[in-house]
């Protein structure tokens, strides 16, 4: 089933699959809006909003089956359709992705990933075999892909994205550090900034550190 939703109440899904998932495996079977809100920092009413948009999933006065509003969830998130994925750049962070990340339970299967370093080819990492990088083009043309991961030098980033489009790759996941702008058509593509949080983590540090001083400089 589809839904109209807006992109802030989509981002926030996966936060809520994500407590929830630790809830149901510390054996706890009912929440609340009130509960989640202390938890997520964000409101009981806002939670309460983001649920409605898909018809609900609690009972007034009982709250939240923990286990049914998990699968509710997953379910909106499409994580029972698997999507087939590649990884281009299997570098440092490429082959941390692949050796730790649960890329299963996101409902994503990766199938093979590309690195041009002879020394990598041939090789796999948690079973994912590294193929040649001028590879990638046939690879695509002859299996269904996707999503494809981006940890490759940002010099290579606009011709496999291009290329990726060019060949039916629904979505792009860009570890890069550099914004793909190129018109991709339909291709969807989420670009991913590690040192974004790093950098609004350091913000409220400082902020927390400026503020003690001056307090203690107050008295």
């Amino acid at each position: 089933m589809k839904y109209r939703i807006s992109a802030n109440v989509i981002r926030r899904l996966p936060r809520y699959l994500r407590r929830l998932t630790g809830m149901e495996r510390a054996g706890e079977e009912r929440t609340s809006s009130r509960d989640l809100s202390s938890a997520m920092g964000l409101t009981a009413s806002q939670i309460r909003q983001d649920l409605n948009c898909f018809g609900g999933f609690g009972q007034q006065g009982y709250g939240y089956r923990v286990r049914e509003l998990r699968e509710g969830i997953a379910a909106v998130l499409g994580i029972g359709e698997t999507l087939r994925a590649v990884v281009v750049g299997v570098g440092n962070l490429g082959r941390a992705l692949l050796a730790n990340f649960r890329f299963d339970e996101c409902g994503v299967e990766v199938t093979a990933a590309f690195d041009a370093d002879p020394a990598l080819i041939g090789r796999r990492v948690s079973e994912v075999p590294i193929l040649e990088s001028d590879a990638l083009e046939g690879y695509l043309k002859e299996n269904p892909v996707d999503v494809i991961v981006l940890t490759l030098p940002r010099k290579f980033v606009k011709d496999v994205s291009e290329l990726a489009a060019r060949n039916g790759v629904r979505g792009i996941w860009n570890f890069t550090g550099s914004d793909i702008d190129a018109d991709l058509g339909d291709t969807i593509v989420e670009n991913v900034h590690l040192s974004d949080s790093l950098l609004t983590l350091g913000y409220y540090l400082r902020g927390r550190t400026s503020e003690n001083q001056s307090h203690k400089e107050e008295t």
